[in-house]
């Protein structure tokens, strides 16, 4: 059974102009998480293969990656071979010619210590799969030494992964290609359109709140838009076809609230999964605890 929670949704844009801008629409709580093992599902992709089908992950623990619908029904549970869990943060889907791929990036690093990040490349499995094996491993670096990161995101092409640092004020945005080289990333600007962090914040993000933290990403199937999910709520920005992605990032946002499962505190259980449905006309997002609710946010009306 569907559970619908109507709340305000604060729709402001990201320049001072737009401050004033307000609508209201329907949050959908359509299900939650039915595995109680996926307890801190840090990134959410939408299946390449099938509709209705998504793929999550946990934070640490075994290698696996979790399929389920957007009720929240478990539909499989996937083991990559050789992989290993450091600190999982972001899934991203996408197409190589006809095939499909998932990206599974373990690139979370709470200290900033870590000398590089990994990302694991496989064939998009189907659901009832037990294993599967790393198509290639990406290594790489960051020009500026190690990054805290959550939010990856793979363009409609398939050519590029973009990753998005964490605690950097502003939020750093890299870019890197699909390819299995080593290589540095590429620092390709920042995303000072996201809310800024208050001086308070910035000094101390734990006690004092850290809303404005990056926690996940993604681009529309069709490349029109992308969503950036922090703490505090989901940041929409569209894309016209002339734009690059950090063109299109560094535009106007436009702000939705999440209401009640938004936070400005750290020490919560937050939202940090965020995707594109698989019609492309909606948000999907669930956050790190079990049995987590998924939530669907409906995006035909939203215009930055």
């Amino acid at each position: 059974m569907r559970l619908f929670i109507c709340v305000p949704f604060l729709l402001v844009a990201c320049s001072a102009s737009d401050e004033d801008a307000r609508s209201e629409t329907l949050i959908q709580v359509i299900g939650k998480a039915e595995n109680k093992h996926l307890d801190e599902a840090s990134g959410l992709a939408r299946s390449m293969r099938e509709s209705d089908l998504y793929w999550s992950m946990n934070d640490d623990g075994p290698a696996v990656i979790y399929a389920l619908s957007s009720s929240g029904k478990h539909l499989g549970r996937v083991h990559i071979r050789e992989a290993k869990n450091r600190d999982w943060e972001d899934i991203a889907s996408f197409f190589i010619d006809d095939t499909a791929f998932l990206v599974v990036a373990d690139i979370g690093d709470n200290d900033s210590k870590h000398k590089h990040n990994s990302l694991y490349v496989i064939e998009e499995p189907a659901a009832k799969d037990d294993e599967v094996d790393i198509a290639w491993q990406i290594d790489y670096r960051y020009p500026d030494g190690p990054r805290d990161a959550e939010a990856l995101a793979v363009d409609a092409a398939g050519q590029h992964i973009y990753v998005l640092s964490k605690r950097t004020v502003p939020a750093e945005l890299y870019r890197r290609p699909t390819s299995d080289d080593i290589v540095m990333a590429e620092r390709v600007g920042v995303l000072d359109s996201l809310p800024q962090p208050s001086e308070r914040e910035r000094r101390n993000a734990m006690s004092n709140g850290c809303g404005w933290q990056p926690t996940a990403m993604d681009f529309a199937p069709d490349g029109s838009s992308a969503l950036v999910l922090t703490y505090d709520g989901v940041n929409y920005f569209s894309r016209n076809p002339e734009q690059s992605w950090p063109e299109a990032l560094q535009g106007q946002a436009m702000h939705l609230s999440i209401g009640k499962y938004q936070s400005r505190n750290c020490k919560n259980k937050n939202a940090e999964s965020i995707t594109y449905a698989s019609d492309g006309d909606a948000a999907i997002v669930t956050v790190e605890k079990k049995h987590a609710p998924v939530l669907r946010i409906d995006l035909r009306e939203i215009d930055p």
